[in-house]
């Protein structure tokens, strides 16, 4: 699915660079791939494992981030952090920039316009792992993750699920209950309506505008999406909620209160406040330029 997610954006950019923006050849279009690429990937692993681990193993012991055995087994590297990849891959934009002697917000226009479309698939794999499961639902269409921690039926709440959904149990059971499928969530609304959004309405609307245009509009858009899905997604069980002003912090598996504010959010609210300073800072560069 990575494989997938860098292909679609790459052949977006490339048609954007072959059709919209002169001046680029198909090897600069590659350069900036494989910085960005390869920054993203140390990026999302580092953010996923020195913050959302939410313990000090891995500042004690850093190589273990990056070593796929455990056990004497391959277990790969699982755990990456969007919001790490995020940074890792503005990173890489400002390491090609220099080098090609390229403007930066340029580069992330070209590539914001076409990520969304690659991020579907990121969410789909997300899916198909039975991984980053959403809070406790009986709606139709909630499902079952064989992974998703059980839940004792000690805790009324539970029981009342078990009773809507038709779950025989005993009290005192550990019991596996239905969830939202908020990967399908973010897959749809981050991935293919914020695409839809950023290519049919936002990228026809950049010539007009300062550079930083379409960048501005995903750091906004894919914040506020991701913003509302992460209340049917279960926050990180080491972590919790970092704000927690509302009933039921103590249960994050079920959806109680906005008021309680997961990790991810805090992270959202910075992209959409990042978003509108650029826009605000370039619509002042565009009112002064005659």
């Amino acid at each position: 699915m990575y494989v997938l997610a860098f292909a679609i954006t790459y052949c977006l950019v490339l048609w954007q660079t072959s059709h919209e923006e002169a001046g680029w050849s198909r090897d600069e279009v590659d350069d900036l791939f494989f910085r960005c690429i390869l920054l993203l990937l140390i990026g999302a692993r580092l953010v996923s494992q020195l913050v959302y681990d939410g313990t000090w193993n891995n500042w004690i012991h850093p190589w273990k981030m990056f070593w796929p055995f455990e056990d004497g087994r391959f277990v790969g590297l699982a755990g990456m952090s969007y919001h790490g990849g995020l940074l890792g891959c503005l990173l890489g934009g400002v390491w090609f920039s220099r080098k090609h002697h390229k403007d930066f917000l340029t580069c992330c226009d070209l590539a914001c316009a076409g990520i969304p479309l690659g991020y579907t698939f990121g969410r789909l794999g997300n899916f198909i792992n039975g991984e980053l499961w959403g809070r406790v639902s009986t709606a139709p269409w909630a499902m079952v993750f064989p992974d998703a921690p059980r839940l004792s039926t000690n805790y009324a709440w539970v029981r009342d699920v078990c009773d809507k959904v038709g779950i025989v149990y005993q009290k005192g059971m550990m019991v596996n209950l239905p969830r939202h499928p908020s990967q399908l969530y973010e897959a749809l609304f981050e991935g293919v309506v914020l695409f839809l959004f950023l290519w049919c309405l936002v990228r026809p609307r950049r010539k007009r505008h300062q550079s930083g245009f379409v960048l501005a509009w995903y750091l906004i858009g894919y914040g506020v999406a991701r913003f509302f899905i992460e209340y049917f997604r279960t926050p990180d069980e080491n972590l919790g909620f970092i704000i927690s002003l509302g009933p039921g912090a103590d249960a994050i598996s079920l959806f109680t209160s906005l008021l309680n504010i997961s990790l991810g959010q805090i992270f959202c609210l910075g992209m959409i406040l990042a978003g509108i300073v650029v826009l605000w800072i370039r619509k002042g560069v565009r009112k002064q330029t005659p």
